[in-house]
């Protein structure tokens, strides 16, 4: 019998995909997840993943850059790609709604891009998946929050470089498990992502890593390798998981807390894995607070928890109402928005 690292049921396959009423919201698809060191990568894997499940349209919001914080992050990555990677000719694969590109764009650095999520009209992003069948010479290659979205990842990097004519540099961003396991982050863990990476992944699927570090408070690894120098990984000791991961959950579902004076601000991932968790362990989130338009007066998957705008959390909740803010990263921008009339609580341990 198998001896997973973790295991969760029933996650929503899709975190950023919310919905126009909470009915169909509580019908959301949803997957297993159990997590184990893939014996041929060493890779940390969802056994239980599906692909088929998951399928990335316009619907699906994971922008971030609405935040002036995560912009911050943007800068800081463009200057990292600028210092490492031969900017003549960038291809981001995965670029969402295009924030990066626009970046990099801003810096005039012109780029391509690809993502069936896109929903804007420039013309030299696709709307569709990366494919072997894109020929796309690119000196540099983005691939920010997408490997741990695939299957298998180091197949994927193979078909980029072959794609690109076997070489380039490619700048890899993904959430740290290193992180996730020393903050017991549960609300971190999904079914969406595929894969989970520590440092020494990339140090063993790549010949040549010319750069790399923690970012985004450590909760990203970026790494800047050389394409060719792309190898099978080989197998390594599966991270050692903490027996308390899950316990956080229980410090926060604090039964003094009615549920109609608890709010999440952070309508994205960690938001709905969060207020799902909650909700199962007996205390459901009043609402969720988010600033993209794109997700207000819509639900959340698996839960049916609405979001609402900061106004409106504003004039329906009254002044002391706890409101969990979904990422450290954005303390500060929360405090600033509505500090005074919620009591913010960080979710980080």
């Amino acid at each position: 019998m198998t001896e997973f690292l973790y295991t969760a049921d029933a996650l929503p396959v899709l975190q950023n995909r919310v919905y126009p009423d909470a009915a169909s919201a509580l019908n959301c698809p949803t997957g297993d997840l159990a997590l184990l060191a893939c014996p041929r990568t060493g890779i940390v894997v969802n056994a239980k993943f599906e692909p088929g499940k998951v399928i990335y349209d316009a619907a699906y919001h994971n922008e971030q850059a609405i935040s002036g914080a995560f912009q911050d992050h943007l800068r800081q990555v463009a200057d990292l790609v600028q210092r490492h990677v031969n900017c003549t000719a960038i291809v981001e694969i995965g670029c969402g709604k295009g924030a990066f590109l626009d970046v990099l764009a801003g810096r005039g650095i012109a780029a391509v891009g690809f993502d069936p999520a896109y929903e804007g009209a420039n013309p030299l992003i696709c709307k569709e998946l990366f494919s072997a069948r894109a020929q796309i010479r690119g000196s540099g290659v983005i691939l920010r929050h997408v490997l741990e979205h695939i299957e298998n990842p180091v197949d994927f990097l193979r078909v980029i470089r072959d794609a690109n004519g076997g070489g380039g540099r490619v700048y890899v961003e993904v959430p740290c498990l290193d992180w996730i396991i020393a903050n017991r982050a549960w609300f971190d863990v999904f079914y969406e992502h595929a894969n989970y990476f520590r440092m020494s992944d990339f140090e063993r699927m790549f010949g040549v890593v010319v750069h790399a570090e923690r970012t985004f408070g450590g909760q990203y690894l970026s790494v800047v390798a050389e394409l060719d120098s792309l190898r099978d990984p080989g197998p390594s000791d599966a991270p050692t998981w903490p027996s308390d991961f899950g316990h956080g959950l229980a410090r926060r579902a604090d039964p003094k807390q009615p549920a109609s004076t608890q709010l999440v601000w952070g309508a994205a991932s960690k938001g709905v894995i969060f207020s799902l968790m909650m909700q199962r362990a007996g205390h459901p989130i009043a609402a969720a607070v988010d600033i993209n338009p794109a997700k207000q007066g819509r639900y959340l998957p698996c839960t049916g928890t609405e979001v609402f705008a900061p106004d409106r959390a504003m004039a329906q909740f009254p002044r002391g109402t706890r409101a969990w803010v979904m990422n450290p990263n954005y303390m500060s921008e929360v405090d600033r928005l509505a500090g005074h009339h919620f009591e913010l609580r960080p979710i980080d341990p």
